[in-house]
């Protein structure tokens, strides 16, 4: 057993250089992965060959994104026990699919599914599926809405498919998510006949504007705007157009974690009243990738649009896995979701949000201050920053990303060129906010002083 112990000194020897260094790998660590592109050899190699080559030309190429000064994407960092709960399940090797291949991962989804369902003050009765991301957590709550609606209307979509199905109306904002018009494409639901309703300054949908529709409906809404963070009115949406023909889907990738936090929860007033949602885990729960989870009402409906029958795959009472989720041979997600909860509590949770949000509004006020232009209204871990032209914008984001202390992408907000910030690692210290704002500040003006 060699190889754990190897495995160990090369990880605890990787875990300890991530606070200090770039970020973002420099173009000649890029540049050695070329090494790897050689023809398969005949021979075996041992374990400790192969991780030795692993570590010694992929580690100078990873992302630092499990640090505390990534800003890119919206991607958090992975939970010390999080992290230990994956490494452990992979030493487990589990499938998830059924219960009777892993009864532990079946447990710890179930009691996860339990705690989530608290946390965001959804039903208890919801179905919980365990999905690689808010796309397929999309596709997964959309699917429920489409065989509910088609059913009301006497249209069994599993058996009969969508050949002369009633037609469905699809309803999302101006700003909806790429993760959403790729869910609804795989559905059959086609881009071109969304009905896109307008939004505010802030990307938020504007309630009134809603159409009213005669017939089954799914209307999708935001919790967390990847660009500003803000929310469209859930709540409000919900009272003025639920039916009995209307599914409201929320999809909230980061923003749904706002509604564990005391400070943020305001901005997910209503969220329960919707029939549907979608959000990562690996994102602002700080889990390893990849983890998505959806939730929907009305559990009858997921079951019928994910399960599937065969003569080898016994019929347990209990709840099946594979039954609420597009994969039936899978990962167990369920495990580092249990032990992220576990470890952090109802406060550890509430504090990690509200951490990151004060972090944002530090950045973002420093920015402001020296006199570049914030474009949100940083409600929560989202911060836009230009700092001029749309030339200027991306050369200075890219000599900040090239200098390697912190890592932000860039974006196009409402017709402006920005850097987005995105703040939702566990990791992030005030050190690591100071240490990236003095970077930032510094980068942009040594490029105003030189181009002037």
């Amino acid at each position: 057993m060699n190889w754990i112990e190897n495995f160990s000194k090369r990880a605890t020897r990787y875990m300890s250089q991530l606070e200090h260094g770039r970020v973002y790998p420099s173009q000649s660590d890029v540049d050695k992965l070329k090494s790897l592109r050689a023809p398969l050899q005949d021979e075996p190699l041992n374990v400790e060959e192969v991780l030795e080559e692993l570590d010694v030309t992929g580690s100078p190429a990873t992302v630092r994104t499990t640090g505390g000064r990534y800003f890119g994407f919206v991607i958090g960092g992975s939970l010390p026990a999080a992290m230990s709960a994956k490494l452990m399940s992979a030493i487990w090797d589990q499938n998830a699919g059924l219960s009777v291949m892993s009864p532990i991962a079946s447990t710890l989804e179930e009691i996860s599914s339990e705690w989530l369902l608290d946390l965001f003050g959804l039903p208890s009765n919801c179905a919980t599926g365990f999905v690689t991301g808010d796309t397929m957590a999309n596709f997964s709550g959309l699917a429920a809405a489409r065989h509910h609606l088609l059913k009301l209307n006497n249209w069994n979509a599993e058996e009969d498919g969508l050949f002369g199905a009633p037609e469905i109306t699809v309803i999302t904002s101006e700003e909806v998510h790429v993760s959403v018009l790729k869910a609804l494409n795989m559905l059959g639901m086609g881009r071109s006949r969304i009905v896109k309703v307008p939004v505010d300054s802030q990307g938020r949908m504007i309630a009134s504007r809603v159409p009213k529709i005669d017939g089954p409906a799914i209307i999708c809404v935001q919790a967390g705007n990847v660009n500003s963070g803000s929310f469209d009115p859930i709540g409000e949406i919900c009272e003025r157009n639920k039916s009995d023909q209307t599914w409201v889907h929320v999809d909230g990738a980061f923003g749904m974690w706002a509604a564990v936090s005391n400070e943020k929860k305001y901005l997910a007033k209503g969220i329960e009243l919707a029939d549907s949602w979608a959000t990562d885990a690996h994102k602002w729960l700080n889990v390893p990738y990849d983890c998505g989870l959806v939730f929907v009402k009305r559990k009858e409906s997921l079951f019928n649009a994910m399960s599937a029958s065969a003569s080898y795959l016994q019929e347990i009472s209990i709840r099946e896995p594979y039954q609420f989720t597009p994969e039936m041979s899978r990962e167990a997600r369920g495990i580092p979701v249990w032990a992220a909860l576990r470890s952090l509590g109802k406060k550890g949770l509430n504090d990690l949000i509200e951490r990151n949000c004060n972090q944002a509004k530090k950045i973002a006020s420093a920015l402001e201050k020296a006199g570049f232009q914030i474009l949100n209204d940083v409600v929560l871990n989202q911060v836009m920053v230009s700092f001029g032209s749309p030339e200027e914008t991306n050369q200075i984001m890219k000599n900040i990303q090239e200098e390697g202390t912190c890592w932000c992408g860039g974006t196009v907000w409402q017709g402006k060129t920005a850097m987005r910030i995105s703040v939702s690692s566990w990791a992030t210290t005030d050190k690591d906010v100071e240490k990236s704002i003095a970077a930032i500040l510094k980068v942009a003006k040594k490029y105003q002083v030189l181009s002037t």
